[in-house]
């Protein structure tokens, strides 16, 4: 897991309509790059649906959000249509982005153990510093945290 005051790697990967997308956290106050193992999912679907429900917040305080997960392109435009989310979602299909934010490896699910993408989330500053990190999130209510947490940053 990276921590706060580490530099935060380069993003740039395509987005649910196939453009290639570079993050760039000097456009925006924060940018928040979740992380999440599988589109349209429960608890992926419960966690993107709270971004989408706090849009509003997140705009006000000037902070992007991204998503990124290894699914393919061609899964992530209907997941982004079928619940009206604001924001974009990346292709990492190979997880090569997520390694580099330690949010990539081997998992075990049902008996099987397989390479896949961790739940996590990093809140980077303009200057590209990681801020805040959450490991393992939650995806309830995931969203409301955040946008408590930056607040609590500018105090």
């Amino acid at each position: 897991m990276l921590d706060p005051g580490d530099p935060a790697p380069a993003i740039a990967l395509p987005d649910q309509h196939g453009d290639t997308v570079s993050v760039d956290p000097a456009a925006a106050r924060y940018t928040v790059v979740y992380f999440y193992p599988r589109a349209d999912t429960p608890g992926c679907t419960t966690e993107a649906c709270g971004f989408r429900d706090e849009w509003e917040a997140f705009e006000d305080a000037d902070i992007a959000v991204v998503g990124i997960s290894d699914d393919p392109v061609e899964d992530l435009e209907p997941f982004a249509e079928k619940y009206d989310l604001p924001f974009s979602l990346l292709s990492d299909s190979d997880g090569e982005v997520a390694g580099a934010y330690d949010s990539y490896g081997e998992k075990t699910m049902f008996g099987n153990t397989f390479d896949g993408v961790f739940r996590n989330t990093y809140v980077i500053d303009p200057d590209g510093t990681i801020v805040l990190a959450y490991e393992g999130v939650s995806p309830e209510d995931h969203a409301v945290e955040i946008v408590e947490d930056i607040a609590a940053l500018d105090d």
